[in-house]
């Protein structure tokens, strides 16, 4: 094959797997509730999450109703090397996380643990997320609390029991601080509606998120 030959055989398996995965987005998981929650505390609460790209887990639980911020960043390594460039790599043990402060008397963290298992991401790929490969894109979870460790442990063990997937879930409970993003990186979604990589992989999760959970839309 010739070099435009293989450019526009390149360019079709490109639209392709855009389109597969836009499909796959746009469907809400149905999974059940969690059966353990985090009690609620006064005041705003802290949770944090690694699938995938940051862009796209940043835009869905913006619109969360009772999520007050959600910062785009790096979990799992350390200050030194929470940069894009270095945790680009796949060499530093950063995950692209998020980190959500909530309100806890609108919503649960085991709520938001729903959301993001169902629309946020993936929780079967394993190192990847969509057109994202290595362990920077793996799904985990950061528990800030001992409670948030309990109970996310439950619904994993929960929802394996319920085979929601074909594959077994890959989510991993982690420990490990949490780093912002430079700014370049926050609200992304919302500053570059016409990204290639928005529009394909990130709007139809933001649209899963509101056909599947309308009740929680803010």
């Amino acid at each position: 094959m010739n070099g435009a030959g293989l450019a526009l055989a390149a360019a079709g398996l490109v639209a392709t797997a855009l389109m597969v995965g836009r499909a796959d987005a746009e469907r809400a998981v149905p999974i059940p509730a969690a059966r353990m929650d985090v009690p609620a505390a006064p005041g705003l609460q802290t949770a944090v999450f690694a699938g995938g790209c940051f862009w796209g887990m940043e835009a869905v639980f913006e619109h969360v109703k009772g999520v007050r911020a959600v910062t785009a960043g790096y979990a799992g390594g350390t200050a030194a090397t929470a940069t894009y460039d270095q945790v680009s790599t796949e060499t530093t043990g950063h995950a692209e996380a998020i980190r959500v402060r909530y309100d806890p008397r609108q919503v649960s963290y085991a709520t938001l643990l729903r959301v993001y298992f169902s629309v946020a991401h993936d929780p079967t790929q394993v190192n990847r997320q969509g057109p994202d490969s290595g362990p920077s894109y793996r799904s985990a979870i950061f528990p800030q609390t001992p409670a948030q460790a309990t109970v996310a442990r439950a619904y994993i063990a929960q929802l394996a029991s319920a085979r929601a997937w074909a594959r077994p879930i890959a989510t991993r409970v982690e420990q490990g601080r949490f780093f912002p993003a430079e700014a370049h990186h926050q609200d992304f979604f919302d500053r570059n509606p016409s990204h290639p990589y928005i529009v394909a992989w990130d709007k139809p999760k933001v649209a899963a998120f509101r056909t599947g959970f309308p009740s929680l839309v803010q």
